[in-house]
């Protein structure tokens, strides 16, 4: 995807703040942080959206979410909260699918 910021992430020819890789993702500091503690992690592998992962994503993205608790206590984070935003009427500004994690103080509801 040529033109996707988080792909240009991915292929280290945009520097991220990385806080977490492996095989399967990437976790970075937000550069505009809604919380004291705001990492996204993504997968290497570009899925525009969370309604657009196939029935061969599912193991990567399980991967993903089993591993953000991991993610998130590197960051001195117990308490989290995660969001996925999909598609731009539920404020998704970048199309390759990214997970919000949230922390580091006390966040407001719902």
């Amino acid at each position: 995807m040529g033109e996707c910021i988080f792909c240009k992430i991915v292929d280290g020819s945009i520097p991220a703040q990385r806080v977490y890789e492996d095989a399967n993702m990437i976790a970075f500091k937000d550069i505009n942080p809604k919380a004291d503690t705001h990492i996204l992690a993504i997968p290497r592998k570009h899925i525009d959206r969370l309604d657009a992962v196939i029935e061969t994503d599912k193991a990567l993205v399980a991967d993903i979410m089993s591993t953000l608790p991991a993610v998130a206590k590197t960051q001195g984070l117990t308490d989290f909260r995660v969001i996925i935003n999909n598609g731009a009427e539920a404020g998704q500004e970048v199309f390759h699918l990214h997970i919000h994690v949230l922390g580091g103080g006390k966040l407001p509801g719902f």
